[in-house]
């Protein structure tokens, strides 16, 4: 059979357009070709665009695509750093993510996580003035900033919180972003990876190879041949798993804002099963965007669906427009929690955290501490916190990446109750 040539966008080159489309460029560009895959210019280089769960299904294909190289140096040197898990193949990859899953995916370890953050959100809420705004977004980042350092045994003074908490949000801000912003975020990571360095450095220096907490462990790590991990890519690690848990704060602030913009959420989360809070979670990670695609290289030429993938091109896998397919998701534009009572949990239609297998491929380890501090940090919004929306500016833009309520979700505490 002959094979078909890649539907082609028309731009000379569609930078400009992502930036102006945002979340939607993908998505946007598949509808008026008509097709799940084009090929375009991204900063003048010819880059192939896919979406759908079958386009998930052969991107997540180890024998099809790897991860090494195609993290552009830009996201490198703010969200996730040099060297980490995310830029590594094969039997590194599998190594080196077995030292997260077997932190990050630990029942008991969850557990212990999640009652810090609701002590940390406790002692932020009971203390909080009556009738006085709180931008919720920013101090759900200092209270996850202190919940994970605590947890993770990294040694964090009272006093430090704040600036290490704007540390990792710049890196989350920045990855996507142009001028200041990008550069702020390249100075965030370089602080925060040298105060890292500096606590994993006085580990190493006391030759007792001890792992009682996270940041021994990331201190003593050996990569698959043995040696220790250099310095910095100990720190980049440890930084993968604080920075992503600090990122909880923007599914917090989304979550305040679905509440406030569809007001029966709340009932049913105060009057229904536990079952409609997993479903609330769920559906807040599927609607409100986060990242926004994921980018791998082609192994090899290869052959899919009547087009040719050759060796070496760049491959963005479209995250939003998987999760607002409507071939998978019945309106998928309209917020229904709902929707995941009967969900099959397919591996490759919803992947706000990567698709396929955790250990085998490359999606997230913190997934399930996401839900379960969503689920913290819901309860006492829902159940042990009256507050007021003042009149702010809510709305949610697609063409900012990462997205967030323009205003960071403005509270105005009026009771708190710890029961």
């Amino acid at each position: 059979m002959a094979l078909a040539a890649l539907p082609q966008d028309t731009a000379f080159d569609s930078t400009l357009s992502l930036i102006r489309k945002g979340y939607r460029f993908i998505s946007d560009t598949c509808r008026a070709l008509d097709t799940d895959v084009f090929e375009t210019r991204l900063l003048f280089r010819s880059v192939i665009c896919m979406r759908g769960a079958e386009a998930a299904r052969i991107f997540y294909d180890p024998d099809k695509f790897l991860r090494h190289g195609a993290m552009p140096t830009r996201a490198q040197k703010t969200l996730v750093g040099v060297g980490g898990v995310q830029s590594l193949d094969g039997a590194a990859h599998r190594h080196r993510k077995h030292l997260f899953i077997s932190h990050l995916m630990n029942h008991e370890r969850i557990n212990a996580l999640a009652e810090l953050h609701r002590m940390h959100w406790h002692s932020t809420l009971a203390l909080w003035p009556i009738h006085e705004e709180m931008v919720l977004f920013e101090h759900a980042q200092n209270t996850l900033c202190r919940s994970v350092c605590a947890w993770a045994g990294v040694p964090l003074p009272p006093s430090e919180c704040s600036r290490r908490a704007k540390e990792f949000g710049r890196m989350i801000d920045s990855g996507a972003r142009l001028g200041w912003h990008h550069w702020r975020g390249r100075m965030a990571r370089s602080s925060s990876e040298k105060w890292l360095m500096a606590e994993i450095e006085k580990i190493r220096s006391s030759k007792q190879e001890a792992a009682t907490s996270i940041l021994q462990a990331f201190a003593w790590h050996r990569d698959e041949h043995g040696d220790l991990l250099p310095c910095h890519t100990a720190a980049v690690e440890l930084i993968n798993v604080l920075r992503p848990t600090v990122a909880i704060a923007q599914l917090v602030a989304l979550s305040a804002l679905a509440i406030h913009q569809y007001p029966h959420v709340r009932e049913k989360l105060l009057n229904q099963h536990s079952e409609y809070l997993d479903w609330f979670i769920l559906e807040v990670r599927r609607f409100y965007p986060f990242f926004p695609f994921l980018a791998a290289y082609a192994r090899e030429d290869f052959n899919w669906k009547g087009w040719h993938f050759k060796k070496g091109t760049l491959t963005l896998l479209d995250i939003y427009g998987n999760n607002h397919d409507g071939r998978h998701w019945e309106q998928p534009d309209e917020f229904k929690p709902e929707r995941f009572k009967n969900w099959s949990q397919d591996e490759y239609s919803f992947i706000a955290n990567g698709g396929a297998t955790y250990a085998e491929h490359h999606r997230c380890p913190g997934e399930w501490i996401t839900n379960r501090l969503m689920k913290v940090a819901l309860k006492l919004l829902v159940q042990n916190l009256r507050y007021t929306v003042p009149k702010q500016d809510l709305s949610v833009s697609l063409a900012r990446i990462p997205t967030l309520p323009k205003s960071g979700m403005i509270i105005a505490p009026l009771s708190y109750s710890a029961s």
